[in-house]
This record gives structure tokens, sequence and C-alpha cells, in this order.
């Protein structure tokens, strides 16, 4: 796990450093295990760097340092603030990266009062092709995951939002306004500081849940099947590429 957002909610929310210390920030934007691959690779992981305090007038050369012995000026790397680092990561993961694709259990496809769908076909159809969506992003924007879907699902989704509609705005900025108060940073480190007996027995029900995903479970799914990821993979890139509508 990346402990940046902690590190700088706690150093901004309790700690005083002594002045002749230096306070820098180095973030990684993936998991610790995620910029560990990348590194033995021979690739990287881009990184946010920030300075709070420069005592010894070198501590963004020290700052850039530890970005690049991790692996992260091979990619890039971006200056920032401990403020701005802090409250758009938090931002990121309680609004839009973490909790979104894992839908509540009543809305899951595969419950049978909402359809009753096949696991392997919940899977693919929920989970599988978000993957395949988000790397076409990663490619060439928004644009070219537009451009590469079915005329259907682009119809669907530019029609008519029947999900994010403006509710979902005004729940975000709530989400934000939490963050930038500094509410969410006390409840977590007064949370922390009396051993986690909020959030831990929920996490350990989640984390259960999780460590075994019924879709993975199943035989389709399985490593051993014959369908494996990648070719499962290479099928619906090649059905993408034939839905396209331009040459």
């Amino acid at each position: 796990r990346s402990p940046s957002h902690t590190a700088s909610t706690s150093v901004s929310a309790t700690s005083t450093p002594p002045r002749v210390v230096d306070v820098i920030l180095v973030a990684p934007k993936a998991p610790g295990h995620t910029v560990r691959r990348e590194y033995v690779a021979g690739r990287g992981i881009p990184d946010i760097i920030a300075v709070e305090r420069d005592a010894s007038g070198s501590a963004w050369d020290t700052a850039l340092s530890y970005a690049k012995a991790i692996g992260g000026t091979r990619a890039g790397v971006i200056k920032t603030t401990f403020t701005e680092e802090t409250e758009t990561d938090l931002f990121g993961e309680q609004s839009v990266l973490c909790g979104w694709h894992e839908p509540p259990r009543p809305v899951r496809l595969r419950d049978p009062d909402r359809g009753g769908y096949q696991p392997e076909i919940a899977y693919f159809e929920v989970l599988h092709e978000l993957k395949l969506i988000v790397d076409l992003m990663w490619e060439g924007g928004i644009a070219k995951q537009r451009w590469s879907i079915s005329d259907t699902a682009e119809y669907a989704t530019t029609s008519r939002s029947r999900v994010i509609d403006p509710s979902v705005k005004e729940n975000m900025k709530a989400v934000l306004a939490d963050i930038q108060s500094g509410a969410f940073a006390k409840r977590f480190i007064d949370d922390q500081d009396n051993g986690a007996t909020s959030s831990s027995p929920s996490a350990r029900r989640s984390r259960a849940t999780r460590s075994r995903p019924p879709a993975r479970s199943c035989a389709a799914c399985s490593p051993g099947s014959s369908r494996t990821p990648t070719t499962r993979r290479a099928a619906l890139r090649a059905d993408l590429r034939r839905r396209r509508r331009r040459p």
C-alpha cells in the first residue's frame, strides 16, 4: 500500500517537525507492490513531490533523489504541494478510484433479485471489460474510448444518464468539503490512535469477502481453464476492433 496520503495528512493535521528538519513528500501514483514491480522491470511509476519546509536549502533535490531511487523519474515527476496532493489523492480514492466499481450487494448482477445472471457473465460485463475501457482511455483519452465502443454503447451513454446525475456531483462536492475541512483527517487519525476500532471490523469483513470473489473461483475464470485471461482479453479486444466505426 502507498502511505503517501496518510503521511501527508498526519503531517498537516497533527505533526510539528523541528524547524531544522526538511519536510518533503514523495508520492508514487500506484500501490507499493506495483511501484516495486515496475522498478524491477526497468520501468517506473509517475511520482508527485512536494516540499513543505526547505530548512537545508536542498529539500527539492532530496525529494527528487528519492523519486529517482524508486524509479519515478523514468516515468515523470510533477511538483505539487502537501495540500494539493493530500486533498486530490483522498478525493480520488473516496469518490472515483475505490468503491464505485464494487457495487453494494443489492445491485450486483449475480444476485437473484437483480436478474440472477451467471457470475461468469457478471464478471465479464462489469469488471473484465472495465479494464479494457480504462486501457482505451489510457491509450488515447476519452476520445479514443468513445471511438472504439459500439454505436449501441455510445448512444446509451450520451443520450441519457440514468446513473450519473446531478446528485452525484453534489455528493462528490460533499466528499471534497469533508477532506478540505480536515474532518476526514481527524476521524481517520482518531480512529488509528484508538486502535482502528471503528474501521477494523468492517475492513476485516470486506477483506474476507474479497479474498476469494465468487466470479474468480468459477471454472471459466480460473487460471487453469482453457480460456485464460490473456485469451479472453485478446478475444474482447478483437471484438472491439471489429465494432469500430472507422477504418
